[in-house]
């Protein structure tokens, strides 16, 4: 015989939306929608997949990668390393703006980034493998001679 499900516990104090209708924005930790939600809400409950997705406290700054396993926007807290997706479980490295540089690819001229310190990128588009450091300044050194 099924049990029937308590109902969740009723807070306190109700939420009230504030009066100017501001609005924030998060990902959906289940489906990866996006939600808007009232500013001053703690969770957001997903009207696609019922999940509920926890509020950043106020002040917190995000950023944003695109996961490399399934090309997901992931959204973050700033200063992080990695981020796990939740849709593939792929770990993502993390970079701040000062420790990546951009190439363009050497066979479709796609812009590209990639880590300093990194000897060559991969193209996503075309998978070409681009060169990159000291053997591509060398390379640029011979064509501006």
């Amino acid at each position: 015989m099924p049990v029937p499900l308590a109902p969740y516990p009723m807070p306190t104090v109700p939420f009230t939306p504030p009066a100017n209708g501001r609005q924030n924005q998060l990902v959906c930790s289940g489906c990866r929608n996006l939600l808007l939600y009232p500013v001053g809400a703690t969770s957001v409950c997903c009207a696609v997949c019922n999940a509920v997705t926890a509020v950043p406290p106020p002040g917190t700054e995000m950023a944003q990668l695109v996961c490399g396993g399934c090309h997901t926007l992931l959204m973050y807290i700033r200063g992080a390393t990695s981020v796990q997706c939740s849709c593939c479980h792929t770990i993502n490295l993390a970079l701040e703006a000062n420790q990546v540089a951009h190439v363009n690819c050497g066979n479709c001229q796609m812009l590209l980034m990639y880590q300093y310190g990194a000897r060559s990128v991969k193209c996503a588009v075309c998978n070409f493998v681009t060169s990159v450091g000291a053997s591509t300044s060398t390379t640029e050194q011979k064509f501006n001679s």
